[in-house]
């Protein structure tokens, strides 16, 4: 085993900015106080806790009272679900998240292109005059395509105003899981134009477990834990205030940074996709390479075990994916790669390959000649 790591993984996890750890750490010893204690310790880390909220939010272009902190992105996409008693529209290419929050629905999943990309023309097509909310992501968790949230949202302007000419008083939402894209994309809920944002702080290089929704003023939700009324009544549980913390000291740092280490990703993806498909004719890059995360590259290998070869590169100390670490751990074929009309032989031998702060031209250069190695293996032995 190699000791030297190449973390080309980040789409799945982010390690702990070392300075978000530094701003957490008062708050799981010198600062423990439960927020809603009524002494003055107890009422000073309530009054953080608050603070820091407001600072998150204003990271987006939103209010810290339209926050709602939850334990990941899963259970925020779960609560704006399960808000909505109506019609619900999505896309095949969805996280499992929202594929699965739908079933409770009665719902409609509309199909990307086959470069991930969802139009707004079949966002339009899909709606009812019932449906209540849009579920897009901001980026594709997998291909790494970014949506056109901004048509897509001029599509749900439109409906509203064409409900209000027609009587029609259901209200329609436009939701957005953005945790893939924070850090690298502009995700001003104003920009974006929507009315509900799901982040994630582990993508962010955060702490893990620690999520949010956004809602505007003019959303309704409705409580999908009940106990002691936290977070107004929404999300009831002590308030994670280490987490909060971290999130919202994460959020600052990369939203700072945001558009040179996205040139810098982006950067190093390209040098890294010109060496392989270089090095294989054959080799396949999946998504919309005009409109993806600037970190991601989804590439696939025809006739290889991408399995077999996440395995022989862990060996060798590169770590990547086949593609979402939910999709491996289930030892399923990704639905986002049968979605966009990926052949067997090419989907099972795809890798994604997600850059991010450990990410350096030494080691990404590194890496290539390491797959390149790997893989022309595979073939040679296949071959024999």
């Amino acid at each position: 085993m190699n000791n030297e790591i190449i973390y080309l993984d980040h789409a799945a996890a982010t390690p702990l900015d070392a300075r978000v750890l530094t701003a957490m750490q008062p708050y799981f010893s010198e600062f423990f106080y439960n927020p809603s204690s009524p002494y003055v310790q107890a009422l000073t880390v309530r009054r953080e806790y608050e603070a820091a909220k407001q600072r998150l939010a204003q990271t987006f272009g939103a209010k810290g009272d339209e926050l709602v902190i939850t334990a990941g992105a899963t259970e925020s996409i779960n609560l704006a679900m399960g808000s909505t008693s109506g019609h619900i529209v999505t896309a095949n290419i969805e996280h499992h998240a929202v594929l699965e929050a739908v079933k409770k629905h009665e719902h409609t999943i509309i199909e990307s292109n086959e470069r991930g990309f969802i139009t707004s023309e079949a966002v339009k097509k899909a709606i009812r005059p019932n449906t209540r909310l849009v579920s897009i992501a901001l980026a594709n968790n997998e291909v790494g395509t970014v949506q056109p949230l901004r048509d897509i949202a001029a599509v749900i302007r439109e409906e509203r105003q064409h409900r209000l000419s027609a009587g029609n008083t259901t209200p329609i939402y436009l939701h957005t899981d953005a945790s893939q894209g924070a850090g690298q994309l502009d995700i001003h809920v104003s920009r974006l134009g929507v009315d509900l944002l799901t982040l994630n702080a582990g993508k962010v290089y955060g702490p893990k477990q620690v999520g949010l929704l956004w809602a505007a003023s003019h959303v309704r939700l409705s409580p999908q834990i009940v106990g002691g009324g936290q977070e107004r009544g929404l999300r009831s549980g002590t308030e994670n205030v280490a987490g909060v913390i971290g999130f919202c000291r994460a959020m600052e740092l990369a939203e700072k940074h945001r558009k040179s280490e996205s040139l810098r990703l982006r950067t190093l993806r390209d040098a890294l996709q010109k060496k392989l498909v270089a090095a294989f004719e054959n080799a396949v890059i999946s998504g919309y390479q005009k409109h993806r995360l600037p970190g991601h590259l989804h590439i696939s290998f025809p006739g290889i075990d991408a399995e077999r070869l996440v395995f022989l590169l862990e060996a060798r100390g590169v770590l990547v994916a086949t593609g979402s670490a939910c999709a491996a751990n289930k030892g399923t074929r990704s639905h986002v790669l049968t979605a966009i009309g990926l052949a067997p032989e090419i989907a099972d031998g795809s890798l994604r390959l997600s850059l991010g702060h450990l990410s350096n031209e030494e080691n990404s250069t590194k890496a290539a000649d390491i797959i390149i190695e790997e893989v022309t293996r595979e073939r040679q032995r296949m071959a024999a």
